[in-house]
Parts: structure tokens; C-alpha cells; sequence
């Protein structure tokens, strides 16, 4: 036994609950009294008195457990537990066959010359878990609605396909082509469930760890969303998130709990695999992973259902008089219950029961073997079966249950518990075996010692095979499966987007609030408008969105049960039970959770909903990056709003709100549809293409592509002109336009310009035209990011097919006619309008806000990054220069009038310190 403090920091009291009752009478004589004050003096008198107790209970020095930590034993006790209606014994062969089709296929992805590895050990841990919710919980969607949403833990999905392979949804074809999705196209299988590589099978990407978690929380929220607001029938929809206890150390596992509990979501269950390991080594090897979730979780208000113990504890646990035992296993720590899990019956013996004789005879008569296989409640169907039929039952909240497990159950010594279990990949003939004999099944040695080891499958017709089938046909379906039932949405017509497209006149708007008039008139189309679902992380005010309040209201299950204070205003704060708008709190990550749950409900319920989520800019791309490739790996849709984008343009607010990048992270998602506009008209164009790309008809019929857009917008206030008679469309959606032709001066060049940035374009046109003789034509590029996709997708296609007429970038193509040099600037650093140059047919030079940002005034901070009108001008000047068309002493009389060097001379402009 591992020493160490005699009292645990998370087991506090100790008042074992499984102690039999010798004394019925008395105790009922307690019951009894309890009753009648409930009766007679109400419930409040009733908890007076308990809270006295407990109080003089601790007084007296007796050891009451506080309710955050209960005992290191199962939640419900064996006479709770409800009949299991399952064949044991079939299920059993069918979870045997499962678990060696599982570990074969890794293995085999192991074999010489492929290599491609993969992971057996958490599914060995939790495939009587799957097992037990595949054939008796888990809902499929034959009956034509959602089905239940399962998010299977990622490093278990070899588990999920060898079922699959049962149940002949996969070939061994399928099989051997694990993680060779391209050379062993189209049979290749996915490493982890990616919706986006297997669109048809996996619904919920959950690899990188924690995004699993939140995902689930806020798909059960969706749900309830849903339902309320009468788009879709959810109400059989239930939620399960299959997770590791490893991963509840990510922020993202447990930040968002008490969301689920404040909103009730009693659709929603965790299932957490405890077999106390994480990748290298053990959760909590000092401590007890299990009790500390359980106090987090109850103090965030979820149900707890712990599965400690498998049934052959049951009569030890009748034993325990003196609650020594569970004494016992409420003090031995993490780390000793794996040593357990590697050592021998007779270590166990000496080591667990050995220093207490109540312990020692408790278990005198079992033999080693038997104390052996004194197991956890993770591999035992009834008490699974049990635990998941409460969380269904309870009502009123999320319910967790903690599933204690080994980790490589059932794959022999080498693995069981090892702490390098995680990472090993291939069985030796040897573990084969001793794996197969444990297993039972019917493969020879000689099938093990030539060539690699082979699938086992009982027989279309054995009764193991129809017995799977007919649970699954009894629960609606096949799981998992993704369908797409949703059809096209009619999209509004152009009228729509009149007014937007007529400019802001003399009235000087952000591009913020050009976006939100736009929404305001597509919300207002009586087949599209109530599908828009708005998302915001407390900012909706910031963004000018308070307008839609009174209107389309704040989403909360319970209402408004008070009197905002702003009620008198005609913006006033308004919540209720059907709104439209979700207001998630400050928490970015659970924003993104929501946009994804809404973004993909065309094909979770068959329902298109249209996110739109606003944001900070800093705080999207960079802050909650790894979920917006979850977005994309669910083939989720939506808009996506980097507001207060720039970095110059909330200057007042400093550092850590000056973003100047997120354009280049966003590049770096093959799903995301970037824009940086500039003009009202040009955010029309761009959202009503995005409509029709997303949620409209494709070529092939399908209900729109998997993409989703992002644009970032901007605070600060410009006018808007109309859109030109002639305006190109093409142009705007596919990244750049012409703008404005130079009119006078004779020397030409271009300046590239995006968003915010093209107002100082246009200023810096007319200063080259009226003091250097120099005619500049403006061009608004509306997506560097498109720009360069485009031109990638042109390259590597004139590299495969050199035989035919090659291809020019769209870029080289509308810049071929117009005479440089080019001068490119935005109010991101340089890197963003950097990636088009290789295809701008002349000389090209980029202004850009490289390093970080500061607090100043706008002017300051752009004239110190050189981006501001008159450091274009200097921009565009040396370029000419370094073609002789201007003497070089005009670089100097430039910097030296606008005083480029001084920081201070720059005009400070309109304010900029609020968003």
C-alpha cells in the first residue's frame, strides 16, 4: 500500500453508505419523524431541523460526508438496480468479437510498410460501456427525426468500426484501409470520428480532446433551442458524450457545466471512462479522479451516478458492518488501484484486505483467482445498463456518470494498466493468444503464427449477428450515421439587399453596423427570417444588436421572472422562452459550441438553421481556433463576424484587443470563406452569395456546400458609396475589384486595398494625383484569402496537367492590364496581402500593422506602422522610384512634409477607443 496523508483531500467525512442497517426500527423511527415535520411544519421547518443536525452532528465529531464527495462505491445500490432485458451471454460474444476486430485492425495498420498505428487501449477500457448504450439506449434516426447525438470518445473509434464490420456496415476491405484514407480510397477509414472525411457514418468530430465535451453540452441546448422555438421535434433527442478522465483536465471539458445545469438539460449525459490513466501516465495518481469529478460536478449542479464496482463486490460489500471496506476503498489513492490492476490476486490479498483482520476475513475463503477478478463497474452490463437507465429516468438535470475501468481490459499483461498502455500499437503472437483464449473465440494458433492475424466474424446468420441487428432495429437505426435530410432553402430576392446597397449617403456607419443592417432586413423575410440564430459573447450591445432585443428577444427556457431594468427603454433587455438570440455570457468557446450545433442542425434534425456569430475579432480565430476547425470538420455552416477587426482600429483598448491576423489564421482553414470588405454594397454581395453557397441548391442537388464565412468587420465609422452602375460582382466574391481609375497625373500605379484600409487608399490617390503627378488606381480586394486559394487550386492544376492550355490565376488576370507598381495595404500585418504576390503580374510591395498592438489614437498608430494615407503615398513613390519613373530625392521631401518619422504630427482622427 502507497503511503501518504491518512485523510484523502477529496473524500471528506467518511460515513460509509452501503453499511448494513442493523437497527431497521430505529432507523425508521428517524424516517418517521422526518416525515411528520415535512407534514406538519412544511418543508422549509423540515430543513431547519436537518441542517441542526448536521450541525450538531459535526459538534459531536460525527463524520458526515458533505454532499460534494460520497463514497468511493456505485450510486445505486444493488436492490435499485432494474432488470436487465439483454441476453448476457450474447452480448458478451458480441462484445468479444468486438474487442479482437477492434485491436486486429490497429494492429494490422501496424504491419511493415504501412505503419500508420493507432490505439486500442481506450476502447478495451470502454467497450462494455458502447456496448451496453449500442444495444439498449442509443437511438438511431430511421424514425425520421434526429435520433439521439452520440459523441463517441476519439481514441475509441476503432471500437465503433469493428462493430460496424459486425453489423456488415464495413468491409475488412474497410477495415485494413484504417488510416489510409487516400491510398486506400474509397475504402480508407478516418483515424478519429471526422464528419468531413466520413460524411455519412461519424456526425461529431471529438478529436482534439475537450471539444468533445462543450460540443455535447451545447448540441443538448441546441436541442432544447430547437424544440422551444417549434423549428424541430427534439424532445426524444438525448445527447451522450462518451469522454476520458484525462480529458476532463482541458478548460474546455468543464467550463461549460453549469450551463447544462442552469437550463435543466436532463437530454444530456456524460459517460466518463475512468480507468484512472491518462496518455503516459496516471489522471491522479496521488489522489482520486473519480471523487474530485464528482464534487466539481455537483457543485456545478449535474446528477452524479458513480460506477465503481462490478457486482462480485456485492457481498463483500453486505460484509462490511463496521464500513472498514469501504473505508478502505475511499482512502486507497488512484495510483494503487493501478498497481492493483498488473499484480497478482495473492499482492491484492496482502496488500488491500491484508492489514485489517475484518478485511482478511472478509475474504478468506475466496481463492487469489477469485480476489483476482474482483472487478470495476466500467465492464459490468447490468450495473452499465443500471446507471444509464437512471440518467435517462432523472429529470431536471445533466447527469454524469464516472465509470471506473481499466485501461487495455482483456488485452493481457503487456497492456492491462500499463502506463505506456496508450501508445502501444501491435499484439505479439503471444498476446494474441492469451487475448483470444480470454475472448473464447474459435481461432487456431496456426491462423495466429502465419502472416497477420484475421477478423473474426461468427456468421451472417449466427444468432449474435440478428441479435445486433434486431437491437438496432428496435432502436431506430444504425449509430452512428450521419443523414442529410434537409432540402434547399428559398433565399430572398434581391430587394433585399437594395437598401443596403445604396450606401450610407452622408452618414458615416462601420461596416458593424452596414452587416447588422443587412440582417436586420433578412430577418425580416417570412420563410428565411426565422432561421437566423444570433450569437454573441455579452457584446451585442458593442456591435449595435441591442436593436433586435425587443424583438427577436434573448433564448432562455425560463423566461424573464423580473423586471429588467432598462424596461422602459425601446431597447430593453428582453429574454424569453422562444427567442432567437443566444446570449452564452463572456465565453467565446461556448459561442463557437453554439454556431456549431446550430450550423450543422441541416443535417443533426434535418433543420437548416443560419447562425451568425459576432465577435471580437481578437478573441475568434485566436482564441477559439481548434473549434472553428471542429466547425469545419462537422461541416458546419453559418456567418461568422470578426467585428472591431484591425489593427489600428480599436486602438484605444490596447494590446490584447488590437487584431491584426486572424485573416491568417482564417486562411489556414480549408472551410472557412474569408472576406475583408470595405463598403456596404461589397458585405450585401458577399452574405447573399454566402446564402446561396450554404443553404441554396448546388449543381449536384445537394442543400449547399460545407463551408462557412467569415468577414471581418469593422468600428470605425466611414461613408458608404452606392454601388456603381456597373458594379463587378465577380470581382467582390471572388477577391478583388477596381474601385476607383485614377483621373489625373501621369505616372500610373495601383494600390491594393482591403476593408478600413481603403479609404486611405482613396486618400492617398488624390494626394499622388495633386502633388506628384502620379495617377493610382484603387482596387478593393474583398479576399486576399480567396485570392490565394484560387491561384494554389490553378497551380496544382497546370502541374497535373501540363499537356493541356495552362490556366491563369483570376488575380494575374485582373491586374494583367493595369500598369504597376503595386502597393498593397490593409490594417493586418503584412503576411495577409503578402499571399497574393507571387501572382501580381509587376512590382509589388505590401504595407501591413506587423508586431503588436498598442493604445493611441488611431492616427498614431497607424502613422506608426506606416499604413496611414500619406505613408502609401510614400509606399507608392519609392516603387516608382525604384523604376526610375521618379527621382529618389522625392522619397525624402515626402517623409520630411507628412513628417512620417513623427508619430505625434499624424492627424489623430475620429475616436477610437470604443468598440
Amino acid at each position: 500500500m502507497a503511503s501518504g496523508s491518512d485523510r484523502n483531500p477529496i473524500i471528506i467525512g467518511g460515513l460509509p453508505s452501503q453499511v448494513p442497517d442493523f437497527d431497521p426500527e430505529e432507523t425508521q423511527e428517524w424516517l418517521d419523524s422526518l416525515d411528520a415535520a415535512v407534514d406538519e411544519r412544511g418543508r422549509e421547518r423540515a430543513r431547519y431541523l436537518m441542517l441542526r443536525l448536521i450541525e450538531r452532528a459535526r459538534e459531536k465529531r460525527v463524520a458526515v460526508p458533505e454532499m460534494r464527495s460520497t463514497d468511493y462505491v456505485n450510486t445505486i445500490p444493488t436492490k435499485s438496480e432494474p432488470f436487465f432485458p439483454g441476453n448476457e451471454e450474447i452480448e458478451r460474444k458480441i462484445l468479444n468479437a468486438t474487442r479482437w476486430n477492434a485491436a486486429v485492425m490497429v494492429s494490422r495498420a501496424q504491419r511493415p510498410g504501412i505503419g500508420v498505428g493507432g490505439h486500442i487501449a481506450t476502447f478495451a477500457s470502454s467497450a462494455s460501456l458502447y456496448d451496453v448504450g449500442f444495444n439498449h439506449f442509443f437511438r438511431g434516426k430511421d424514425e425520421g427525426d434526429g435520433g439521439d447525438q452520440v459523441f463517441f470518445q476519439g481514441h475509441a473509434s476503432p471500437g465503433i468500426y469493428a462493430r460496424a464490420y459486425l453489423l456488415d456496415r464495413l468491409s475488412e476491405e474497410n477495415l485494413d484501409a484504417f488510416r489510409q484514407e487516400k491510398s486506400k480510397a474509397p475504402y480508407g477509414l478516418s483515424s478519429y470520428p471526422h464528419p468531413r472525411l466520413m460524411p455519412d457514418f461519424w456526425e461529431f468530430p471529438t478529436v482534439s480532446m475537450g471539444l468533445g465535451p462543450i460540443g455535447a453540452i451545447f448540441q443538448a441546448r441546441m436541442n432544447r433551442y430547437m424544440d422551444a422555438r417549434g423549428i424541430a421535434d427534439t424532445s426524444k433527442s438525448h445527447v451522450w458524450a462518451f469522454l476520458g478522465d484525462g480529458e476532463m483536465d482541458e478548460p474546455e471539458s468543464l467550463g461549460q457545466l453549469t450551463i447544462a445545469a442552469r437550463e435543466g438539460l436532463d437530454n444530456l449525459t456524460f459517460v466518463v471512462n475512468c480507468n484512472l490513466q491518462r496518455l503516459d501516465g496516471p489522471v491522479r495518481g496521488n489522489g482520486k479522479v473519480i471523487q474530485e469529478l464528482e464534487s466539481v460536478f455537483r457543485g456545478a449542479g449535474w446528477n452524479v451516478i458513480k460506477l465503481v464496482w462490478d457486482r462480485s463486490w456485492d457481498p463483500l460489500l453486505a460484509q462490511d458492518r463496521d464500513g472498514v471496506l469501504v473505508n478502505r476503498m475511499n482512502t486507497t489513492p488512484d495510483g494503487q488501484y493501478q498497481t492493483y490492476a498488473t499484480e497478482s490476486g495473492a499482492y491484492i490479498r496482502e496488500h488491500f484486505f491484508g492489514d485489517d483482520h475484518r478485511l482478511r476475513a472478509m475474504v478468506e475463503n475466496m481463492t487469489d483467482d477469485q480476489i483476482l477478478h474482483l472487478g470495476r463497474g466500467g465492464h459490468d452490463h447490468k450495473k452499465i445498463f443500471a446507471a444509464f437507465s437512471a440518467a435517462k429516468a432523472h429529470k431536471g438535470q445533466p447527469t454524469v456518470i464516472l465509470a471506473k475501468t481499466i485501461k487495455g481490459w482483456t488485452l493481457g499483461p503487456n497492456f492491462e494498466g500499463r502506463n505506456a498502455t496508450h501508445q502501444m500499437k501491435k499484439l505479439t503472437v503471444d498476446d494474441l493468444k492469451g487475448f483470444r483464449d480470454r475472448l473464447h473465440l474459435p481461432i487456431s494458433d496456426k491462423e495466429l503464427e502465419s502472416g497477420a492475424p484475421p477478423y473474426f466474424h461468427p456468421g451472417r446468420n449466427s444468432e449474435e449477428i440478428q441479435y445486433m441487428h434486431d437491437r438496432r432495429k428496435g432502436l431506430g437505426g444504425y449509430v452512428p450515421t450521419r443523414v442529410v435530410r434537409a432540402k434547399p432553402l428559398a433565399l430572398p430576392d434581391d430587394k433585399t439587399y437594395a437598401t443596403v446597397k445604396k450606401g450610407s449617403g452622408q452618414q458615416s456607419i462601420a461596416t458593424t453596423m452596414a452587416f447588422v443592417r443587412l440582417l436586420k432586413d433578412l430577418m425580416r423575410d417570412k420563410e428565411l427570417g426565422k432561421r437566423f440564430v444570433l450569437i454573441a459573447p455579452d457584446e451585442y450591445r458593442t456591435f449595435g444588436m441591442d436593436s433586435f432585443f425587443p424583438s427577436a428577444k434573448i433564448y432562455n427556457p425560463l423566461g424573464q421572472q423580473y423586471e429588467s431594468v432598462d424596461r422602459d427603454l425601446l431597447l430593453a433587455y428582453k429574454e424569453s422562452p422562444t427567442g432567437q438570440m443566444l446570449h452564452d455570457g463572456i465565453s467565446e468557446a461556448g459561442c463557437t459550441a453554439s454556431l456549431i450545433a446550430a450550423g450543422s442542425a441541416y443535417a443533426t434534425h434535418g433543420e437548416p438553421l443560419i447562425p451568425v456569430y459576432v465577435f471580437y475579432s481578437m478573441f475568434g480565430f485566436q482564441r477559439t481556433g481548434d473549434q472553428f476547425w471542429q466547425m469545419s470538420d462537422q461541416l458546419a455552416r453559418g456567418f461568422v463576424l470578426g467585428a472591431t477587426a484591425g489593427r489600428t482600429t480599436l486602438t484605444g483598448e490596447g494590446l490584447q484587443h488590437a487584431d491584426g491576423h486572424s485573416q491568417l489564421l482564417a486562411s489556414t482553414n480549408p472551410g472557412c470563406v474569408a472576406y475583408d470588405p470595405a463598403y456596404s454594397y461589397e458585405i450585401a454581395h458577399i452574405v447573399q452569395d454566402g446564402l446561396r453557397r450554404m443553404y441554396g441548391p448546388t449543381a449536384d442537388g445537394k442543400p449547399g456546400e460545407d463551408v462557412f464565412y467569415y468577414l471581418t468587420v469593422y468600428n470605425e465609422p466611414i461613408q458608404h458609396p452606392a454601388e456603381p452602375e456597373n458594379v463587378d460582382v465577380e470581382g467582390i466574391l471572388k477577391g478583388i475589384h477596381r474601385i476607383g481609375e485614377g483621373t489625373s497625373g501621369s505616372i500610373p500605379a495601383q494600390i491594393i486595398a482591403s476593408g478600413v484600409a481603403v479609404p486611405w487608399a482613396i486618400e492617398a490617390q488624390k494626394i499622388l494625383a495633386e502633388e506628384w503627378n502620379v495617377k493610382a488606381d484603387v482596387w478593393s480586394a474583398t479576399s486576399w484569402n480567396e485570392l490565394r486559394r484560387e491561384a494554389v487550386d490553378v497551380e496544382r492544376h497546370n502541374l497535373l496537367h501540363p499537356e493541356e492550355e495552362q490556366r491563369v490565376p483570376y488575380v494575374t488576370q485582373k491586374l494583367s492590364g493595369a500598369q504597376g507598381p503595386f502597393v498593397a495595404v490593409s490594417d493586418w500585418m503584412r503576411a495577409v496581402p503578402d499571399q497574393i504576390a507571387r501572382w501580381v503580374p509587376g512590382t509589388y510591395q505590401s504595407l501591413g500593422a506587423d508586431g503588436f498592438g498598442f493604445a493611441d489614437t488611431r492616427g498614431a498608430a497607424r502613422r506608426f506602422f506606416h499604413i496611414d494615407a500619406q505613408s502609401i503615398v510614400v509606399g507608392v513613390l519609392t516603387e516608382l522610384a525604384k523604376e526610375g519613373k521618379v527621382d529618389r530625392s522625392a522619397l525624402k521631401q515626402a517623409i520630411d512634409r507628412y513628417q512620417l518619422l513623427d508619430v505625434a504630427a499624424a492627424d489623430p482622427g475620429a475616436a477610437g477607443g470604443d468598440a
